[in-house]
């Protein structure tokens, strides 16, 4: 079998050496070009390209060009994009155009090592997995879904999957990187409100034996745990704001310090984040790090609610009514068109977990061969009744009281002569927050 082939695209001959030595020990041919025209001269011709590494400073362009032509003709082929050391909203932009990952100048040969490996198993497109199984749905929203899903799971850029309570999240997580070069690695899913905040750092990092009182011994941290695989912090909001700091280190630097150690040591994770939350609103109210906030949602996936994607209720209800009569070892009942009409009908405000808790009522209820509509209990909580029970109140005084906050904003910074800094004082918030009200409610 012939070796995988690489398109080295950079200006700097030693480089292009250092590339091709590197790339030789571990079997990849490679061709070495030196310009924008050159490049896509050898990609339009027939070579079969497994992998490209790009400077982002050409003679003749710049290497996000490069980035943006690959993406519109060859968009199966991964880019790694070279940058100099500290240029990181370069990498970070090329990442969201879709770049697989990014190796900093001078290059570190054993995370260059790692790169290549990961693009490799993305080459020859073969990505199966047993997730979609558990991600049902046909609708449009999750079609969206599911496409922003296989163009996700190709990069190694971080993602962060916003989306209500009881969506899915982390199955969408575990789906991009089962459909992704590190589904043979560890996904390893991080509960980051279930973990007291003193106890975070050692869960995250580990720790070595006697740095604090009851260690008894050396434990190795969810990091760690996940080495060359995700890991999925859930409900990523919730992380004490001094463990932020240490977070976005592990991204920028990707290497951790266990509790009691005196060194740093590399770790190779990627990094997928949840939350139901506005994590842009808990920045601008100074509870969530600006600088992480950017690097954790370097690219965003949004996971649908339930009613706007109600045609695919029959599909889920059939699947949970299976796999319910499975655990519960019973015949599964047959849906009537009464119950689905019930169930198709309702807000959801639970989403697919709500859905799962009435069907499992529903099949207690039934007499065991036909789920009808009066077994089918559709109950509001209070959660539910203040979120959904009144839309319209709701949403009028939701207007409301963005109409007196913009009024409010508009004669602060008017009294002060549009001066920002000033009308945020007068207001009694931070610059910040009143920078994101003003983007929020569109005043210019």
């Amino acid at each position: 079998m012939a070796n995988p082939r690489a398109l080295i695209v950079d200006d700097e001959p030693d480089l292009c050496e250092l590339l091709a030595l590197t790339l030789a020990r571990m079997d990849v041919d490679s061709n070495a070009v030196h310009d924008l025209a050159a490049a896509r001269r050898a990609l339009q011709g027939h070579q079969d390209y497994s992998l490209c590494l790009t400077d982002l400073r050409l003679p003749d362009g710049d290497g996000i060009e490069l980035l943006e032509w690959i993406q519109a003709n060859t968009p199966e082929l991964p880019v790694a994009v070279i940058t100099a050391h500290g240029h990181v909203e370069a990498a970070v932009r090329a990442l969201k155009l879709g770049a697989f990952d990014f190796v900093s100048k001078p290059l570190d040969i054993s995370d260059l090592r790692k790169l290549v490996n990961q693009a490799l198993k993305l080459a020859d497109g073969r990505r199966t997995t047993d997730g979609g199984r558990r991600l049902l749905g046909d609708s449009e929203p999750m079609q969206k879904l599911w496409a922003l899903i296989g163009r996700v799971a190709r990069s190694q850029a971080p993602v962060h999957i916003t989306g209500e309570s009881g969506t899915g999240k982390e199955l969408v997580a575990r789906l991009i990187h089962e459909s992704g070069s590190r589904k043979d690695a560890p996904f390893v899913p991080v509960s980051c409100g279930a973990i007291p905040s003193e106890l975070m750092e050692s869960e995250l990092f580990g720790h070595r034996k006697g740095s604090f009182t009851g260690a008894v011994a050396d434990k190795p941290g969810l990091v760690q745990a996940a080495e060359g695989g995700t890991l999925f912090l859930d409900e990523v909001a919730d992380l004490p704001f001094g463990m932020q700091v240490k977070l976005l280190r592990l991204i920028q630097e990707k290497t951790a310090r266990p509790v009691g150690e005196q060194h740093e040591q590399p770790v190779d994770v990627r990094i997928l984040s949840a939350t139901h939350r506005d994590l842009g609103e808990l920045v601008a109210d100074g509870r969530f790090r600006e600088d992480l906030f950017y690097r954790i949602n370097v690219i965003e996936l949004r996971v649908p609610a339930l009613r706007e994607r109600l045609g695919d209720i029959p599909e889920l209800a059939g699947a949970i009514i299976a796999r319910l009569a499975l655990r519960m070892s019973i015949k599964a009942p047959e849906l009537s068109d009464e119950g689905l009409r019930l169930l198709v009908g309702h807000n959801y405000p639970g989403n697919v977990r709500e859905l799962e808790n009435v069907l499992e009522r529903a099949l207690t209820l039934c007499d065991g061969t036909t789920i009808r509509g009066r077994d089918i209990e559709l109950r509001a909580t209070p959660a539910a009744s203040a979120a959904a029970g009144d839309a319209r109140a709701s949403s009028a005084l939701q207007d409301q009281l963005a109409g007196i906050e913009r009024l409010s904003i508009l004669r602060a910074l008017e009294q002060h002569r549009f001066n920002r800094t000033a009308a945020a004082k007068a207001l009694g918030i931070s610059f910040r927050a009143l920078r994101y009200r003003i983007k929020k409610l569109g005043i210019e």
